[in-house]
């Protein structure tokens, strides 16, 4: 898109907000900060009140100073236009990256980090599809009934943050990927009967990658190991390995070798008392017919 088109696109959304700043992440608080403070020396550089530059990139004067005071995270193309109109050579468009990483939540970005790293993970859901597994209309589907409601603009940087997660899937060398479901997250019908078609075909298309195995639990099955909820083990190149559970250890991340070997053998269980892929597929291939 040429950079006329680009401003009457902005124009267009006038004065809608860049996303807010998480108080509580202090690596993200230093980046917007001094994105913030170099956008504002270079408008000043060039002698440029901040009606005229908001003017020029579609963005509200007082948008600008909050952008500008690290108030606000600029989107990317707020980023790319500031660059054209400012006449910085680039260096502004480079800060994106940065600003990227920025605009998901800090949970998010540790967690895609460890996943970004891992060379084998397992997967156990209970309650929900797994994020990974989700396609973007069944997100925006979760996220719009949870309470308290969340604003547009968090649904939004939600759904980023966990469609940029996604990219698991197209790493080289590819990680083994395992996801055990329960049956009853597959059969709730998220978003309503298309929504729900969409999501099925997604996990079966995922499922016949050949380093992706999806397992279905059945609700009818009496004796199962996954009761307590949740389990997620990742491991490293170096041998090394975390896991998290509801069930155990409050909750929270461990490492140790002996905590993460008492998860391993949980997921090791409910992966045997599940159906197995070959099986898995087959029932979503008749909850996809009987919808």
């Amino acid at each position: 898109m040429s950079v006329d088109g680009e401003i009457r696109r902005l124009k267009s959304e006038a004065d809608e907000p860049g996303w807010e700043v998480d108080p509580d992440d202090d690596w993200g608080v230093a980046v917007v900060a001094t994105v913030g403070r170099q956008l504002k020396l270079r408008r000043e550089a060039v002698r440029m009140r901040a009606a005229v530059f908001g003017e020029a990139v579609g963005y509200g004067e007082d948008m600008v100073y909050k952008i500008e005071a690290g108030k606000r995270i600029p989107r990317p193309e707020y980023l790319d236009m500031a660059d054209e109109v400012l006449g910085a050579g680039g260096l502004l468009s480079a800060m994106k990256e940065d600003v990227k990483k920025v605009r998901y939540p800090k949970k998010v970005r540790e967690i895609a980090k460890l996943e970004s790293q891992a060379v084998e993970m397992g997967q156990y859901s209970n309650h929900n599809i797994h994020g990974l597994l989700q396609t973007e209309e069944h997100m925006r589907a979760l996220f719009g009934v949870w309470l308290p409601a969340y604003s547009e603009e968090e649904m939004e940087r939600m759904v980023a943050a966990r469609m940029a997660r996604r990219a698991i899937f197209e790493r080289s060398p590819a990680p083994t990927l395992s996801f055990v479901q329960e049956e009853v997250t597959l059969r709730r019908p998220v978003g309503g009967t298309m929504v729900w078609r969409r999501q099925l075909e997604r996990l079966l298309e995922l499922a016949h990658l050949r380093n992706v195995s999806i397992q279905v639990m059945p609700t009818h099955c009496e004796e199962h190991v996954g009761t307590g909820g949740l389990i997620e083990v990742l491991k490293f190149p170096d041998g090394t390995a975390v896991g998290r559970t509801e069930g155990a250890f409050n909750g929270r991340p461990v490492s140790d070798p002996k905590q993460v070997r008492i998860l391993e053998l949980r997921y090791g269980m409910i992966r045997a008392q599940a159906l197995t892929p070959r099986e898995s597929r087959a029932l979503i291939e008749q909850m996809l017919g009987d919808t």
